[in-house]
């Protein structure tokens, strides 16, 4: 596994710094999260998606995180990542497959 497996050290120091602002960004999350019907493993897919989609490489490390906290295998995000090709384009996906496998692992 790498460095980049844990919380980044920016955001516990916003954490630290702007602890009410930050309580009310989770706070929200979770709420959104358990919004409907989706069962926590889809939630996890669905925000890696958004993620890999918007190219945004430290979403795509959180949701690959909490991927795992949900109960996701790396195999499921990954399919996720090598999914977005036909939408997103190869090198845009192989991006994102990269930054999932910092997290997950790659072989």
């Amino acid at each position: 596994m790498t460095e980049k497996r844990g919380i980044p050290k920016t955001y516990l120091r916003f954490r630290e710094t702007y602890p009410e602002v930050a309580g009310n960004y989770e706070a929200l999350g979770k709420s959104l999260s358990q919004l409907g019907a989706l069962d926590a493993k889809t939630v996890a897919l669905v925000k890696l998606a958004l993620a890999v989609a918007q190219q945004r490489e430290g979403g795509v490390h959180s949701a690959a995180r909490k991927g795992l906290e949900a109960g996701l295998e790396a195999d499921e995000m990954k399919q996720v990542a090598l999914m977005a090709i036909t939408t997103i384009g190869f090198s845009s996906a192989m991006a994102a497959f990269t930054w999932v496998e910092d997290i997950v692992g790659g072989e």
